[in-house]
């Protein structure tokens, strides 16, 4: 099963990807989720790729998906428990009992890049059983790069074992953030964060797809990445290939990271302490 996993998931990965190199420099039709979320055409339309590929090979696993294309994605919102809706809103949540075997997706991470023509973004898929992460994947079409992990299986970028930095000095670390989409209401704290850190690190990095942000830090291009705000679509596969790759993820307190949590923080574990001391300071 784990081999047929894999092979399903890098299949559906690489033709999402496909889609978004076709449709990259085309006309996109835009729809906002929010204020600054937009959702284009190409996030449905790779979704739908994606799950369809799942759902053949694999008929009764379950599936957490960005964008809620279909009514078989996820219950309607009507349908969502009261007490999940409030501990998650917004999640296409499954129904209850969850299957045994669930997929986890972002059909285009980095949709205002894309949407702008910005060459910052991917597809990211994940899998879990009973509620632990097996694989994960990240494709960047653009550069064609493919970054893998399996559980206990390491991690690989193009099929080449990828390992995090050995950096040992703030001073010396490149780290990246993301802006949340509410962000709007929370400028002063997010702005004091980022003074902290940029008056310690040799450079900070806004680069719009929090997945591949975690897979650079995974094979060593950025030493650290934090965000706020994030779903459990945006860090699933990313989660797993740092951890996979030697690194620490944790809350911005250090406490466990799970695919629900508040924040995130990921490095290659040598500086972790030392990004939260300005994190959190």
């Amino acid at each position: 099963m784990p081999d047929k996993i894999a092979q399903i998931g890098r299949q559906a990965a690489l033709a999402a990807g496909a889609v978004m190199r076709q449709k990259y420099h085309q006309p996109h039709e835009i729809t906002m989720k929010g204020v600054i979320d937009p959702v284009t055409e190409t996030d449905f339309q790779c979704q739908e790729i994606i799950i369809g590929m799942i759902r053949q090979a694999f008929p009764d696993h379950g599936f957490l998906a960005e964008e809620k294309a279909g009514e078989d994605v996820g219950q309607p919102p009507s349908a969502v428990p009261a007490a999940q809706e409030h501990a998650h809103p917004g999640l296409a949540w499954e129904a209850d009992p969850p299957p045994a075997c669930r997929w986890i997706i972002d059909p285009l991470d980095g949709t205002v890049n894309f949407a702008h023509g910005y060459p910052a973004f991917c597809v990211s898929i994940a899998c879990e059983a009973d509620g632990v992460l097996e694989y994960g994947v990240v494709y960047d079409p653009l550069r064609d790069e493919l970054f893998e992990a399996r559980r206990g299986g390491g991690a690989s970028l193009n099929g080449t074992p990828i390992r995090v930095s050995k950096t040992a000095r703030l001073d010396r670390a490149l780290i990246a953030t993301g802006f949340p989409y509410d962000i709007r209401e929370r400028v002063p704290e997010t702005l004091a964060r980022l003074g902290r850190l940029l008056s310690r690190v040799q450079g900070l990095r806004r680069g719009g797809s929090a997945a591949l942000d975690l897979c650079y830090v995974a094979c060593g291009r950025l030493d650290g990445f934090y965000e706020e705000n994030l779903k459990p679509w945006d860090t699933a596969a990313g989660l797993l290939i740092v951890t996979e790759a030697g690194g620490k993820v944790t809350t911005f307190d250090g406490g466990d990271y799970d695919l629900y949590s508040p924040n995130i923080l990921a490095s290659n574990g040598i500086i972790h302490n030392k990004i939260i001391d300005k994190i959190m300071d």
